[in-house]
């Protein structure tokens, strides 16, 4: 027993000293090199109540319901004992007093507050918890089936259930230019709507379009979430009750198959005896012929990158060109109207020329629907024809009774200046540059040259030798060199060229957005200009309408932003089908165009003449006058000096380098 409790005691003071030493261990000042253990200190109280509280919560729906009840009896049971306290008809027992707080409790927190027995008061209870227990639940249940409705309509995958309303198919840079383009055009419409199906949150769908496209009026927006290839998605949209289908371009040419896959979708769609009008838009001229198969018949199938290439061949040679356009295609000013005229039957369509005081006339659609731009003068408006003119809106063209006087003695009858040789430069390359060389040797003069600068390497290189192939009439020479380096720019002397393009690369080509390059070069063209003192004649192609707002040119520059371009002509189209051949002939390399022609060649310069005058002086030159431009105004915006479809009777001074716009194909 001793032994045992010597033993004891060893191992007692043995602990009590290995117990001392830790605590001497831990006494001790540390410095910086000191690798014992830290100190264990104890968290505030605060913090350590906080945890247990956090901790609590974790227990799932029973501790959330307890804590609950715990924070309202914590409030309702005090504030219920001062108003009985407070109350001069209190009882005076205590027990009345708990009695009439229990009621109170019972009556806030819908428990009954019965008193009495306490098997009585429990029964209550009991009955108030389940009656709040079956109120609860259906409350949570109706919340949630509330809640899961939202989440649907949120996500856009309801029907849409609309009747000649437009449906837009896809989502690129179009979208803003064509929602607003119709929202201008059914102003004066007292119900329209636009149905617009996306593979993105219809959230973000509205919250964008409302901020790009502002106020709607009596027009309503729907978007909607899907796949425009899926048919199960199209149907959200109702396409077989639309009155027009516009399917956008997407961003690159080969995802046009997509575009394919769409239109063919649309079609199973739809019944074959319900047809729709539909609009599509591709890239690459490959797919062009199956999109049209997949659309069906009488479908319009545009093709951007063909459409780019001749507007940008024609503002090259013609500045000022791309603002006509820009004045035509949109609804905020004059555009294309095709309006019926029984009263015109049996004139030609030079005496018709005057008719109308306040519309320009510049074709005729025939009874069988062919287009006819700038007939024959001599040609005679048949019953059932009807008219293309240009006016402010389809109901203010409107025949006078007689027509605009014209003054005889200051039209001219000399002939139209002879063209010159070009000399024009093309700087960057892209898939578009070989279609805009094809389009510049179709309308070119003997001995014009074509200079091309751009980097890339061989494949450029073979890629310009390929368009000079099949470029006749046109001399192309190919000088490799990066526009966006200043050295390259300035040894070009860019000032001596009749017309400068500008070129961005290719969105898969140029690493970024492909108009960076293109406002570079233009920079770079701008201090050309500054340092010289010369003009340069310049166009550019964008595919972003943003950038045109900060490019370094001067006021009413040409830019042709294939984006926008295509967003117009669509939405053009889109509320008159026949415009279709309209704008086919516009920009087709052969037919009738917009020209702008010096002033001189109409009437004379420096003298007063009314427009009805420079109608009549085109006329016998057989071309449809449709306005002028004021070159002493081309720099003041908005206009730049253009107007298309002046009153008739509006009569101004001629100067020398004004000109007058005109339709025709000479």
């Amino acid at each position: 027993m001793q032994k045992t409790s010597g033993g004891t005691a060893r191992r007692s003071r043995a602990g009590s000293a290995r117990v001392g030493k830790q605590r001497q261990h831990q006494d001790a000042p540390r410095g910086p090199g000191s690798r014992g253990t830290e100190v264990t200190r104890r968290a505030p109280l605060n913090a350590q109540a906080r945890y247990w509280f956090d901790n609590t919560l974790t227990g799932g729906v029973a501790a959330l319901i307890g804590w609950l009840a715990v924070a309202c009896l914590a409030i309702v049971v005090p504030v219920s004992a001062v108003l009985v306290w407070t109350d001069d008809k209190a009882p005076d027992s205590l027990r009345a007093k708990a009695a009439a707080v229990w009621r109170t409790v019972g009556q806030t927190l819908r428990l009954g507050g019965e008193v009495g027995s306490p098997l009585r008061i429990a029964l209550t209870v009991l009955l108030a918890l389940v009656a709040l227990f079956y109120v609860s639940t259906l409350v949570s249940l109706i919340t949630a089936a509330i809640t899961e409705k939202l989440v649907a309509l949120r996500l856009g995958h309801s029907t849409v259930l609309e009747e000649g309303h437009t449906v837009v198919l896809g989502w690129s840079a179009q979208i803003h230019t064509v929602v607003t383009e119709l929202v201008a055009a059914n102003a004066n419409q007292r119900r329209s709507a636009i149905a617009v199906l996306a593979d993105r949150d219809k959230t973000e769908m509205e919250e964008e379009l409302r901020a790009e496209v502002g106020d709607t009026g009596r027009t309503r927006l729907i978007c909607r979430n899907g796949r425009p290839a899926d048919p199960a998605a199209l149907v959200r949209v109702s396409p077989g009750s639309a009155d027009v289908v516009l399917v956008l371009p997407r961003d690159e040419p080969d995802e046009d198959a997509d575009i394919v896959k769409s239109l063919l979708s649309l079609r199973a769609a739809v019944d074959d005896d319900c047809p729709v009008r539909i609009v599509a838009v591709v890239r690459d001229e490959r797919y062009r012929l199956a999109a049209r198969l997949a659309a069906g018949p009488g479908a319009v199938v545009l093709e951007v990158d063909d459409i780019t290439a001749r507007l940008v061949s024609q503002c090259v040679r013609q500045p000022g060109l791309s603002l006509v356009y820009q004045e035509l295609l949109d609804f905020a000013g004059d555009e294309f109207y095709v309006i019926d005229a029984p009263e015109q039957a049996g004139r030609t369509f030079g005496q018709v020329l005057s008719a109308y005081p306040a519309a320009c006339v510049v074709g005729v659609v025939r009874a069988d629907g062919a287009v006819r731009l700038n007939p024959p003068f001599a040609s005679a408006v048949l019953p059932g024809d009807r008219l293309v003119v240009i006016a402010h809106d389809d109901d203010t063209a409107v025949p006078a009774d007689d027509p605009a006087a014209f003054d005889e003695s200051v039209i001219v009858s000399r002939p139209p200046t002879p063209p010159c040789p070009e000399r024009l430069l093309l700087l960057g390359w892209n898939r578009r540059a070989r279609r805009i060389v094809h389009h510049l040797s179709g309308h070119a003069t003997a001995e014009s040259v074509l200079h091309v600068v751009a980097d890339g390497g061989e494949a450029t290189a073979a890629a310009v030798r390929e368009a000079a192939t099949g470029a006749t009439g046109l001399e192309v020479v190919f000088h490799q060199g990066d526009p966006t380096l200043p050295e390259t720019v300035n040894s070009l002397n860019a000032c001596a060229y009749d017309g400068v393009i500008v070129l961005g690369p290719d969105r898969s080509a140029g690493g970024g957005a492909p108009d960076d390059r293109a406002l570079v070069t233009l920079l770079l063209l701008r201090d050309l200009e500054r340092t010289s003192g010369r003009p340069v004649s310049v166009v550019t192609e964008m595919t972003d309408d943003r950038n045109r707002a900060i490019a370094p040119v001067g006021p009413g520059a040409d830019f042709v932003v294939s984006g926008e371009l295509i967003g117009l002509l669509m939405a053009q189209i889109s509320q008159n089908w026949r415009l279709a051949d309209v704008f086919e002939d516009l920009l087709a390399p052969g037919g009738n165009g917009i020209h702008l022609r010096p002033a001189g060649d109409y009437v004379r310069e420096g003298h007063l003449a009314s427009f009805a005058t420079v109608v009549e002086s085109a006329a016998r030159r057989g071309e449809c006058a449709i306005g002028y431009r004021s070159r002493e105004r081309a720099t003041v915006g908005p206009d730049h000096g253009i107007r298309v479809n002046p009153p008739k009777t509006a009569a101004r001074f001629w100067r020398a380098d004004d000109d007058v716009i005109v339709i025709t194909d000479h």
